[in-house]
């Protein structure tokens, strides 16, 4: 039997191909930053701020940015509430995005078994 990502020769997910579903998945959720913030959000909606003080490493402007590719690719909802400054800005997981939360998961777990086995927690 066939592997499903074997169907075709490429995939296609809003007009971008892809040589492969990996490919695919990599694109939406890879990087430094993007699976970091997704898991962030996978407990609930944040506000700007709130991810900022989660994810103190990251600077603003990546933030920004990696928020508005998410935004872009459907995993993450930006919902401003308010006419005028100033206003309240919330961002929160689409169903596309929770789709992406046994993938999380995975990764925080192993990340944690890595750390567990080779490497140490560390409190500043």
């Amino acid at each position: 039997m066939m592997k499903t990502e074997c169907v075709g020769d490429y995939v296609k997910l809003k007009g971008k191909t892809y040589p492969c579903t990996v490919s695919l998945a990599m694109d939406l959720i890879g990087g430094k930053w993007k699976a970091v913030i997704l898991y962030h959000l996978k407990s609930g909606s944040r506000r700007y701020n709130e991810l900022r003080k989660e994810i103190p490493t990251i600077t603003e402007m990546t933030l920004s940015l990696q928020l508005k590719q998410l935004e872009k690719d459907g995993l993450v909802l930006r919902k401003v509430y308010g006419k005028k400054p100033p206003i309240k800005v919330i961002y929160s997981l689409t169903n596309f995005g929770k789709g992406f939360i046994p993938v999380l998961e995975a990764i925080t777990k192993c990340g944690n078994n890595v750390v567990s086995e080779y490497g140490e927690f560390v409190k500043t």
